[in-house]
């Protein structure tokens, strides 16, 4: 039996991916995946599913892609349907600014 077999988290690999985007919009693809722990593969089915879900859009910069944030939408979940995707952001990329 695997070490991680039966244990749970409190963050899916969406709000993972999401939270990879807002700290570094620039990121690529392989950054987003590795930081992660997912493969590249799901990082872009990710990407994807939050794209379609109006969460964020790509915007081509050159050769690269830029994410960008649509974080005035609400938690998919009915229970946090009230909560801005914004709130959720701030939690987990506040410590990344200097205070």
């Amino acid at each position: 039996m695997s070490e991680q077999a039966g244990q749970w988290h409190f963050l899916t690999n969406h709000a993972r991916v999401l939270s990879a985007i807002a700290r570094d919009p620039a990121a690529r693809l392989r950054d987003i995946a590795a930081v992660c722990r997912v493969t590249e593969r799901t990082a872009q089915s990710i990407v994807t599913d939050l794209e379609q879900a109006g969460y964020i859009r790509r915007e081509r910069d050159g050769r690269r892609t830029r994410y960008i944030l649509c974080a005035d939408g609400t938690l998919r979940h009915p229970a946090e349907a009230h909560v801005p995707v914004r709130e959720l952001l701030d939690v987990f990329t506040s410590h990344d600014s200097p205070h």
